[in-house]
């Protein structure tokens, strides 16, 4: 790959989708509020039920920091509202089937498992500010870790 991956400093990358609810979701709406993006490769498996928990858990804590959390995967609408229901997260989740966003975030690369290539979100979290720009870029983080970094990289809205 040619691009540079972000890094703390650059733009947030702008995007449009749609919500688990069919709602359209632009990037650009969340302007002045702080943004914890998250990326994950599929609804209901365990690691990213794991870090889907964790942002739930600790929903509170980012809410009172004046933060936003959004999840970002390639399942649609339906598989989305499942996973969000069963698992009462009070967070959106964004769909991205055909992975332009994972792409504009640099997450969408080769993996491999069980000896197999093939290529899928690779799991980060971006933390934005009020002003659209990444102060923390996590790629290859673990679903535990995910929680944890992204609440420390949060400005206190004081």
């Amino acid at each position: 790959m040619s691009k540079q991956p972000l890094k703390p400093g650059d733009p947030a990358p702008l995007f449009t989708t749609v919500t688990e609810t069919g709602e359209p979701f632009s990037l650009e709406s969340l302007r002045g509020k702080q943004v914890i993006l998250y990326f994950y490769p599929k609804d209901n498996t365990p690691g990213c039920t794991t870090q889907a928990c964790g942002f739930r858990d600790e929903y509170e804590t980012i809410d009172a920091a004046g933060a936003v959390v959004l999840g970002v995967s390639p399942d649609g609408i339906e598989s989305h509202k499942k996973f969000k229901n069963k698992f009462e997260l009070p967070f959106s989740l964004l769909v991205d089937e055909k992975h332009e966003i994972a792409e504009a975030y640099g997450v969408w690369g080769e993996k491999k498992m069980y000896g197999k290539s093939y290529m899928g979100i690779i799991r980060s979290h971006f933390v934005i500010d009020e002003n659209g720009i990444l102060t923390d870029v996590q790629v290859q983080v673990s679903p535990k870790d995910s929680i944890t970094k992204a609440i420390e990289a949060l400005k206190p809205n004081v």
